[in-house]
């Protein structure tokens, strides 16, 4: 896996971060996969905050990895600004993964930057996944020759999380961790604590290492008590 100087290759994940962990959207895992392969050659994920894009786009390049491929994965909230410098010479490799895309649009100098490298890339051979919120044709106005670009990409849109899924999500990163989360305990956790998907993961952390300290199950009984703690700050 190669790394820039421009930018810190801020890999947020680990273990949890691959295909096999992903609950929901089989079809984006199944294309995800075949680009890690290297038979897709460019991908356009889009998706509200919390749907997944970041969990699909480190384990895409952990894939691409494995596969002996020369991947970069490049989180744009660095690059605004200067994507330019950031994006010099990634047409190179086998696969760019361009994480958190809204944060260059509306900046012209960054969005002629992205062109010119979506070209280069293009004519390369480089494979390249971009990231963003909104589709391609909901993005800012910017340069309709950009936009029109990405719209070539192959399209896939992460739906919104609902209660369902998240509960699936939340069940499935509890058993990687060793334990269980039973029907009642789910449902306490999302009304007490709320349904951000980045605060729910953070949560389980703590859990993690208070039910390993204490030597206790994950039960509504100990989240009771641990989410009262947690509130005093022990």
């Amino acid at each position: 896996m190669s790394v820039t100087p421009q930018l810190p290759l801020l890999l947020r994940g680990g273990p949890e971060q691959r295909f096999d962990t992903f609950v929901g959207s089989p079809d984006a895992v199944a294309l995800l996969r075949q680009m890690a392969a290297g038979g897709v050659p460019a991908v356009f994920l889009s998706g509200p905050a919390g749907s997944g894009k970041t969990h699909l786009a480190l384990a895409t390049v952990q894939e691409a990895a494995a596969q002996g491929l020369a991947v970069q994965y490049v989180p744009l909230r660095h690059a605004r600004g200067r994507a330019a410098s950031a994006l010099a010479g990634l047409e190179r490799l086998g696969l760019v993964v361009l994480d958190d895309l809204d944060a260059l649009l509306g900046e012209r100098e960054d969005e002629i930057a992205l062109f010119h490298f979506h070209n280069r890339a293009r004519a390369s051979g480089a494979a390249v996944l971009y990231i963003a919120q909104e589709t391609p044709a909901a993005l800012p106005p910017g340069l309709p020759d950009l936009r029109s670009r990405f719209g070539q990409c192959t399209q896939l849109i992460l739906p919104r999380i609902d209660d369902d899924l998240r509960q699936a999500i939340l069940q499935r990163k509890a058993q990687a961790r060793g334990w269980e989360l039973d029907e009642a305990a789910l449902g306490f956790l999302l009304r007490r604590v709320g349904r951000d998907m980045a605060s729910l993961t953070a949560l389980l952390d703590r859990l993690d290492r208070a039910s390993l300290a204490e030597q206790r199950r994950v039960t509504v009984p100990f989240l009771r008590q641990f989410l009262e703690q947690d509130a005093a700050g022990g």
